[in-house]
């Protein structure tokens, strides 16, 4: 984390440049496939772009507003703690705690005596296993084994909640809905739209900030990652607080009734380890820590295997390997529950002197064959340097194999590597 950035570059500029070109490439590939369920989502030309609660907030903070994922949302602050730069390192340092407005998020709650066995037809995780409180990240797959979606799923006790994408809600819940059509049991989906909002704070200082507004007696300490639980916040009932996140930090996912966000949201600014952090920051934390986005590195093309996220499944001897039953199995699995091959496999590349953008070219180590293409690259504010994530063909995948990326049409050498890039410091409950 110490390494000095080269002297030709500006990090603040590039972060923030390829923040701008992320959510640009985000916006023009998701508001053409947003398929409308309870809405109607324009075009990326003339779309209406919806406003969270937070819209006036993020406005008096120094917001800079961008369309994204059909919302108008901040891509950065402007400010003393602003800009993509301070904003990310704010998020990794000791003591600190990052907000996120992060509405934009399908929320969904799932009814009914068989509704785990639902969501196990159109997700690949074990479900029915989750025990009361605890969650899991999920795959939702389509007909050939491709990735329509990534989601969180936990067991709410008398409902399961599900978190999706907000640039592939509407098309995911078209595609439940056709499921449960071809479904004899008792499951319902309950879209909560816009009447909860959702807030992402992440950082060394997250549970010391979120415990300021959680009733007194709620035990943080013995709240394991990926699990949750409803409750009120600041007095306010009917919220709802999952330990996860997108920045490879401790963190949590807050859900809270719409007109309770504004006093909710400037409680937990009024601690002066809170920063307010928007999409750009987001996009580079994520990409330090491993961690895809939907729509550049995973796609309804590829599948879990091919994403290196077959863990999802369970390991090999796992239940979900073994009976498959969710859409699109055949295509991922034997009959014996074994991985099929795959042509390719998702890396993290490093090595480049320059960022290489989404669909650069990988080639081999000669530079005459190529081999894969970038899905996510950015100027890492920690490492000081150049990182990337993309696909290449098998036998090219593992650490350490060298080879070349075409940035700007010039070929710079670099070598697959192991992720996350920046260690990951998910919290684990004290033994």
């Amino acid at each position: 984390r110490t390494n000095k950035p080269p002297a030709t570059y500006n990090t603040e500029s590039v972060t923030m440049n390829t923040a701008r070109t992320g959510i640009s490439s985000i916006l023009k590939r998701t508001a053409s496939k947003a398929v409308p369920f309870k809405r109607t989502l324009a075009t990326a030309s003339d779309e209406v772009l919806v406003k969270t609660s937070l819209y006036d907030m993020h406005k008096e903070l120094g917001g800079d507003m961008v369309p994204f994922a059909g919302y108008e949302l901040p891509v950065l602050y402007k400010g003393e703690n602003g800009g993509v730069m301070k904003e990310h390192l704010w998020c990794r340092a000791d003591g600190k705690a990052s907000m996120f407005d992060v509405s934009h998020m399908g929320q969904i709650r799932w009814h009914g005596r068989d509704r785990a066995e639902f969501l196990e037809r159109i997700v690949v995780g074990d479900i029915k296993g989750l025990a009361p409180g605890s969650g899991c990240l999920s795959l939702v797959t389509n007909a050939n084994g491709g990735i329509i979606d990534d989601t969180v799923i936990t067991n709410a006790g008398d409902y399961i909640y599900m978190v999706v994408n907000g640039a592939t809600k509407f098309g995911d819940m078209k595609h439940f809905s056709e499921q449960m059509d071809n479904f004899d049991g008792d499951v319902t989906m309950e879209y909560l739209e816009d009447t909860k909002q959702l807030l992402a704070i992440q950082g060394p200082g997250a549970a010391e900030a979120v415990a300021k507004i959680l009733p007194d007696g709620f035990d943080l300490t013995n709240m394991a990652f990926m699990t949750g639980a409803d409750t009120a916040l600041d007095g306010v009932d009917g919220c709802r607080i999952t330990r996860c996140g997108y920045t490879g930090e401790d963190g949590f996912e807050i859900a809270m009734p719409a007109e309770n966000t504004v006093s909710i949201a400037s409680k937990l600014l009024d601690d002066p380890s809170v920063n307010p952090t928007g999409l750009g920051a987001r996009d580079s934390l994520r990409l330090e820590a491993g961690l895809c986005l939907y729509g550049h590195d995973l796609n309804g093309s590829i599948t879990p295997t091919e994403g290196t996220l077959g863990w999802t499944m369970g390991g090999p001897k796992s239940r979900r390997r073994a009976e498959g039953g969710f859409v699109g199995a055949e295509h991922i699995l034997t009959p014996e529950g074994k991985f099929k091959k795959s042509a390719r496999k998702r890396v993290g590349i490093m090595g480049m002197k320059a960022p290489a953008r989404e669909h650069a070219e990988i080639y081999d180590a000669t530079g005459e064959t190529l081999i894969g293409e970038v899905t996510s690259g950015t100027f890492s504010p920690c490492l000081k340097k150049p990182i990337a994530m993309g696909y290449v063909e098998t036998g090219n995948h593992k650490n350490g194999t060298e080879i070349m990326v075409k940035i700007r049409n010039k070929m710079q050498k670099a070598a697959v590597t192991k992720m996350p890039f920046v260690e990951s410091h998910y919290y684990r409950v004290p033994e």
